[in-house]
């Protein structure tokens, strides 16, 4: 049996186990494939898929859609092939942004790149049965009564079965971590937490070579799990750019009009143009060709360009100093040459990440660029990188505590003394830190608290959005990646479900729009001296 329900972390305060940890049970287990299926949620599949290739294993990305008023109104999708993928993107970011998405709905489509899987009689019953369409047996004691009715009904209709065993947590004992995740989700206690708010005690990783035991009497449903698993196949392509592309005069290609522009750009920055600047620039516009980013610098151009246009300030740093490329666009304002700067710290071939653009503006106009760059680029193919808030130590030893019923007053006794610093250190703070040497957290509850506490150590809380990174596609942003709206959703922030990290490991392009309140100061500055000459 393969296991085609499986949730992470990236299940926010409710699954309890890495995407690597995961993999590794796979492993232990001896599969060959596995399945991750978080809860509206893709943002560890390129975590996931690069784990599992790490181990020679098939990654199945798939993820449970759940509607906004009904979580029992639920379905897995496993994406089939690519297109599934990008369907899925598309799926979860039309849950993830509108209020009224229904699941009931999404299921009537055809939708022929997923398998679809689901417990649920009632989503099945205005169905016909179709290929891609499976009833979902749950391993599990409590669920079977349930699981008759299912089979009787699958008999009835015509409708496939197959088992799964719903993971949260990787073992039996890790429930607790389970239940403390969800009063924190729930801003509840542990105590005040209902049943049907938790996932059920057998949804732990267990061995699938037992599972099959148990149910061999119904060797279908095992089947179905393999049969399923062997049809899906996703390549995510990971590493490889997916550029977008800068729209240039009739007859003229990328590669001829950055090589243009860098050649004017060089009779502008120099007096006199030594043959070095001019054999440095030809390596560099040739290293750029031949990784196929001239796309990507002159959107880059453009964006600096346009803001120069409207009179804003620009800086551009970081490694992108070391291009005289950058330098001869006015991206950058350091001589590379006179500074002896080496191009191969921005760009070779060699490098498996694409180079990073570190662009500042004022604080009073990056707004204005990033709607420029929307604009031009089209809202469809551009979006705002998010960033995951974890826990960290202080964060981590709080919520804990708060699941456990203690009051503010009660735990900033203690938080005030905690570091910041991981949560994997809190049970060792004294020995670790001079300000905790006090802290005594040997005593119960405290000790349960901090043990839970350090487990749940770099665990995503929500997403926020990046300072200043933002992503351009070739195509619809939601062939790539989803979309959501950042924690504070009455903003209206749309962010992409991956990290910056994840971004570019999927090989989509990233520039950073940041914002330097400096920049502003200077601006006013100038702007008073020239008013009152």
């Amino acid at each position: 049996m393969i296991p085609l329900h499986v949730h992470s972390n990236n299940t926010f305060l409710c699954g309890t186990i890495t995407v690597e940890k995961i993999v590794q049970q796979a492993v232990d287990y001896r599969l060959s494939t596995i399945a991750l299926t978080d809860t509206n949620s893709m943002h560890g599949v390129v975590q996931f898929s690069k784990a599992a290739a790490d181990k020679k294993i098939k990654p199945i990305i798939g993820c449970q859609i759940e509607s906004p008023e009904n979580s029992n109104e639920s379905v897995i999708l496993l994406a089939r092939n690519n297109k599934g993928y990008s369907e899925m993107c598309k799926i979860i970011t039309s849950r993830k942004l509108n209020d009224d998405f229904s699941v009931k709905t999404l299921i009537k489509k055809k939708l022929e790149n997923f398998f679809i899987l689901s417990p649920s009689i009632e989503l099945f019953k205005d169905l016909q049965p179709r290929d891609n369409l499976f009833i979902e047996l749950i391993a599990s004691k409590k669920e079977k009564n349930k699981n008759r009715n299912r089979y009787n009904f699958s008999l009835e209709k015509g409708f496939q079965i197959v088992l799964t065993n719903p993971v949260y947590f990787l073992d039996a004992k890790d429930y607790m971590l389970h239940k403390t995740l969800t009063a924190i989700r729930s801003r509840t206690s542990i105590d005040n937490l209902l049943p049907e708010d938790l996932a059920d005690e057998e949804f732990y990783f267990q061995d699938p070579s037992s599972i099959r035991n148990e149910w061999k009497n119904l060797p279908l449903a095992l089947a179905n799990s393999e049969l399923i698993a062997s049809q899906c196949n996703v390549d995510l392509k990971l590493n490889e750019y997916k550029f977008p592309v800068f729209t240039t005069p009739p007859n003229t290609s990328a590669e001829s009009l950055l090589w243009d522009e860098s050649f004017k750009g060089l009779s502008k920055r120099y007096n006199k143009i030594s043959e070095a600047a001019k054999k440095r620039l030809e390596m560099e516009l040739s290293v750029i060709n031949e990784m196929g980013f001239s796309n990507y610098f002159l959107i880059v151009w453009d964006i600096v360009k346009e803001a120069k246009r409207r009179g804003m300030m620009t800086i551009g740093r970081g490694s992108a100093a070391n291009s005289l490329v950058a330098f001869c666009l006015e991206i950058t304002q350091i001589d590379p040459l006179q500074h002896n700067l080496y191009f191969e710290r921005f760009l070779n071939k060699a490098r498996s990440s694409p180079p990073d653009f570190d662009i500042d503006f004022s604080w009073k106009e990056r707004d204005e660029i990033i709607k420029y760059i929307f604009e031009k680029y089209g809202y469809e193919r551009v979006a705002m990188i998010s960033t995951t808030v974890t826990f960290r130590a202080k964060s981590a030893f709080r919520e804990v505590a708060k699941a456990f019923g203690f009051t503010n007053e009660e735990i900033s006794k203690y938080s005030r003394r905690i570091p910041w610093t991981d949560a994997a250190n809190l049970p060792h703070l004294s020995e670790l830190f001079p300000e905790s040497k006090n802290l005594n957290f040997k005593q119960e509850p405290w000790k349960t608290i901090v043990n839970l506490a350090s487990q749940i150590a770099r665990f995503p809380r929500h997403i926020s959005i990046h300072p200043g990174g933002m992503v351009i596609t070739p195509t619809k942003i939601t062939d790539y990646v989803a979309l959501e709206y950042a924690k504070n959703k009455g903003l209206g922030l749309i962010v992409t479900q991956l990290d910056m990290y994840s971004i570019e490991d999927l090989g989509l392009i990233k520039i950073d729009i940041l914002s330097q309140r400096s920049l502003g100061v200077l601006r006013d500055t100038m702007e008073s001296i020239k008013n009152r000459d």
